[in-house]
């Protein structure tokens, strides 16, 4: 019985070929922006925490201009998380550096904090895929 479900549902999923509507649309285009959002969001904590709050309302902010449907967009965003993944490496070498110093382990902040950095800087890449270019498409005149 369950079988059958499952094998519907996954063959709606793959060979449906109706358009999706404009609310399933939105709906996936939020879910390959998650991991933009996340990144953000990590990052101003990140600030927060450093009590650096202007540029924690500014990376807060620019989560806005996911709304704005420019061609210069996803480059923006590219740009700044590639330069949020050098933040977390520089926060990872000093916060290693000050626990090797006061003889303490350090390994699991540098898996951690390398995770992240990594997350960062690949979050980008989610603006390549098809349906994203084809929301952030070249401005027409």
């Amino acid at each position: 019985m369950y079988s059958s479900v499952l094998r519907q549902s996954f063959h709606f999923l793959l060979f449906d070929t109706h358009p999706p509507t404009l609310f399933e649309a939105g709906a996936m285009n939020f879910l390959r922006l998650l991991p933009v959002i996340l990144s953000f969001l990590l990052l101003a904590a990140h600030f927060y925490r450093s009590g650096q709050l202007v540029v924690t309302a500014l990376c807060l902010a620019m989560l806005l201009l996911l709304f704005l449907k420019k061609s210069w967009i996803p480059r923006l965003f590219q740009v700044v998380l590639l330069l949020g993944a050098l933040e977390w490496l520089r926060s990872l070498y000093f916060l290693a550096a000050m626990r090797i110093a006061w003889d303490q382990p350090w390994t699991r902040l540098a898996v951690i904090l390398g995770a992240v950095a990594i997350f960062t800087a690949i979050s980008g890449l989610v603006f390549q895929s098809r349906a994203l270019k084809a929301m952030y498409r070249p401005d027409k005149a």
